[in-house]
């Protein structure tokens, strides 16, 4: 059965996972495209249900539910609505190791979302988000995430003593430039977009790395916690 109501209950709750306390209320999240979909469907991971476009070929799996265009098109958040619209359950961690990246202040979706993808591409097992830090599940980060939102643990901390191993503070204005690799187990301290880490949080960790720059301002969250990871596992990564 089509879809074909605008108060149907499904599409009222992918308006309202657009809001941060719907997210926060009913623990669901929402992606759009086939590409997500698979990248959940390589984790193993199921949607809650799947909205698509009428006439879709997936539309006869279990839990897919055909919309007729305009319906779908209105409660999608790309410039060009999507074919699929899926609605999953969030996933928290704890933080683990032995690579984490943890932000504190990062308050960018976009860069939460890119700082997950770099934290799969470079084998992190978690990114742990701290106070300030954007949701990792708003539709923004997790387009910026590329699917790897499936992949990498996430998880909350409230102070750093909760987070693995060493600490490695990031930090733009003094510390050795870092080289890899970085040994043992360990988590990367990653600070807000314009002000970096607190001097209290700095002084917590065992050793502070700077990006070294040729020129320009420093580089934003999202690279700079890319640049690190890549360091920190170049030499194991070959």
């Amino acid at each position: 059965m089509t879809i074909t109501s605008p108060t149907n209950q499904h599409l009222t709750e992918v308006r309202k996972l657009s809001r941060a306390p719907s997210r926060a209320r009913t623990g669901r999240f929402v992606v759009e495209g086939e590409d997500f979909l698979a990248a959940a469907a390589a984790a193993r991971i199921s949607p809650l249900y799947v909205l698509c476009a009428q006439g879709h070929e997936g539309a006869s799996q279990a839990g897919w539910l055909e919309v007729v265009a305009d319906l779908l098109a209105e409660v999608s958040a790309l410039g060009s609505s999507s074919r699929v619209i899926g609605v999953y359950e969030q996933r928290w961690s704890r933080p683990v190791g032995p690579l984490a990246v943890a932000l504190w202040g990062v308050g960018d979706p976009g860069n939460v979302g890119t700082i997950i993808r770099a934290a799969q591409a470079f084998g992190a097992a978690c990114v742990a988000l701290g106070p300030g830090s954007a949701d990792p599940y708003g539709r923004k980060a997790v387009r910026a995430s590329m699917g790897a939102i499936f992949a990498v643990a996430v998880a909350r901390f409230a102070n750093v003593a909760e987070l693995p191993g060493r600490l490695v503070g990031l930090d733009a204005r003094a510390g050795e430039p870092i080289r890899g690799p970085l040994e043992g187990e360990l988590t990367l301290l990653v600070g807000g977009e314009r002000d970096g880490l607190p001097d209290e949080l700095l002084a917590q960790c065992a050793v502070r790395h700077r990006i070294p720059q040729v020129s320009g301002n420093s580089l934003n969250a999202a690279m700079a916690a890319t640049v690190a990871l890549y360091e920190a596992t170049r030499m194991a990564a070959g």
